[in-house]
């Protein structure tokens, strides 16, 4: 479970065996989303995640979506 980004207390990570559709996700607290990261960053899903945190989370995969994919890529070897 490669870890790509810590920022705000927020854990951005993906797992080493995920599946195809480029997607990274996040944990803070109890919760956890998951963002679609092909064509822009969309949220597939949460849980117990606060609408506020999800929105922070967004935002933070917004400013990092490059590096993200690149990660995933060099991680994934796709």
């Amino acid at each position: 479970m490669p870890k790509v980004l810590e920022k705000d207390g927020f854990v951005f990570f993906f797992y080493s065996n995920d599946h195809d559709s480029i997607h990274i996700h996040v944990r803070r607290g109890g919760g956890e989303a998951v963002f679609d990261l092909d064509n822009g960053v969309e949220l597939r899903e949460s849980q117990g995640m606060k609408l506020s945190d999800i929105a922070k989370a967004e935002a933070i995969a917004t400013e990092y979506k490059q590096l993200m994919i690149k990660k995933w890529h060099e991680h994934l070897n796709r």
